[in-house]
């Protein structure tokens, strides 16, 4: 149970004392008529002892029941730390117990550093009020300029610091409580299809470059991801692919091997006959380095070094520009993979995990109007094969070839992989 205490006059005063002259019966302490009189008292939840100064005994009281009955109720903060300056709060509370991996941690640095502390750099963070974190959000759009679902995440970090020095007891409440966030606009997927993407393999002047994306076409994987791939995690015989690692480059320490981001991402792919007998002829081909800090790494430079990132999208983009094909980015191949799981009716929830997505809904999200687009092929297909005998084949003629039931294409059709067209 807290207490007051008087700062003016000792508790215990000495035999013999002095009383003091302004208050009868009692004796002055060397405080005595400077600030404040009285002091609150009390024990905070975690048993540290908490104080603060007050005008009157009353007011001092006041504190101690209003303390005492937050502790009861579950609604006590920290006084103290309330005052910390946002700066503090990020980077010496938020960013060490966020759960992701140190680069993560690096870029979310830089976020908060170009866009948050500017602006309450020394600010307490007891301080910020609602219509200031609604003002501050607005910036991002109009002093900052960011665009598309960038405003969205960047606001999220921000309120996930408010949030989290809830939780922690600094502020009973976070300004941004009841302000909506940012609009989360989701930029439009509009992926090669086969025909595109087997156009683009053909013009690769490298057998590396026609061997990557094509793997990529058929496993999803991330440009850090195929960078990575180790022949430890390759089981051809399994026909299976474990992706735990990735490429990753950092300013100062350069390229090296680093784990994957979320839990999710740690996943197990299945692998198609394409794509076992492509990896099969490449690994004869070119085996993988044995020795040194990139043994088993699969995909190398001539000299036995990690492709870069920079240097696969300027390969794939050369490869886009000879197939006449629009400048598409090496993540493409990824919703290109995506797009033909959708189009062949897989489930959201296994796309969702080919992918390595956290969740179902953020696949939804990005891939929302290509599950409608399936939806419609399905109808197409149904409507074929339901259709009045003197109807088939008039609505076969008019249907398009990608809503007509697949069968096994002639040998005319049939195209070889890219790698017969690279030697060819």
């Amino acid at each position: 149970m807290g207490y007051v205490a008087d700062r003016w006059h000792l508790a215990r005063p000495p035999a013999g004392a002095k009383e003091c002259g302004e208050h009868k019966g009692k004796v002055a302490s060397s405080a005595h008529g400077q600030g404040k009189r009285w002091q609150a008292r009390y024990l905070s939840p975690d048993g540290q002892e908490k104080t603060s100064l007050w005008r009157t005994q009353t007011e001092a009281q006041r504190e101690i029941t209003k303390q005492e009955s937050a502790k009861l109720n579950g609604s006590w903060v920290d006084p103290d730390r309330g005052k910390m300056a946002v700066e503090r709060v990020v980077f010496d509370i938020w960013l060490p117990a966020t759960n992701t991996i140190e680069r993560t941690k690096h870029e979310y640095r830089g976020v908060m550093n170009r866009y948050l502390i500017p602006e309450w750099e020394g600010r307490e963070i007891r301080s910020v009020r609602p219509s200031e974190a609604a003002a501050w959000q607005n910036l991002l759009t109009t002093k900052y300029e960011l665009t598309g679902s960038t405003p969205n995440r960047t606001a999220r970090l921000a309120r996930s610091v408010f949030r989290l020095a809830v939780i922690d007891r600094m502020i009973p409440f976070s300004p941004f409580d009841g302000i909506k966030s940012p609009t989360l606009v989701p930029a439009q997927i509009d992926p090669p299809d086969v025909a595109t993407v087997r156009r683009i393999l053909d013009e690769a002047h490298r057998e590396r470059w026609a061997v990557m994306a094509e793997l990529d076409a058929l496993t999803g994987l991330r440009s850090g991801e195929i960078r990575g791939l180790h022949i430890d995690k390759l089981r051809l015989l399994h026909k299976a692919l474990d992706v735990h690692q990735q490429l990753v480059y950092e300013a100062g320490k350069g390229l090296y091997l680093d784990k994957l981001k979320t839990g999710a991402g740690r996943r197990t792919l299945p692998l198609n006959k394409r794509a076992v007998d492509l990896l099969a002829w490449y690994l004869a081909k070119y085996p993988p380095p044995t020795s040194g800090p990139w043994a088993g790494l699969i995909f190398t430079m001539p000299d036995g070094t990690p492709v870069g990132e920079s240097t696969l999208d300027w390969a794939f983009k050369s490869m886009c520009r000879k197939a006449g094909a629009r400048p598409y980015r090496w993540h493409d191949l990824r919703h290109h993979y995506a797009s033909v799981l959708i189009a062949g009716g897989e489930n959201p929830k296994v796309v969702s995990k080919r992918l390595g997505h956290t969740d179902v809904a953020f696949t939804m999200r990005i891939y929302a109007h290509l599950f409608a687009e399936a939806e419609e092929q399905t109808r197409s297909v149904l409507d074929a094969a339901w259709a009045d005998p003197g109807e088939t084949e008039a609505q076969a003629e008019a249907a398009p070839e990608s809503s007509r039931p697949t069968g096994r294409q002639p040998e005319s059709r049939r195209r070889k992989p890219a790698l017969e067209q690279v030697n060819a």
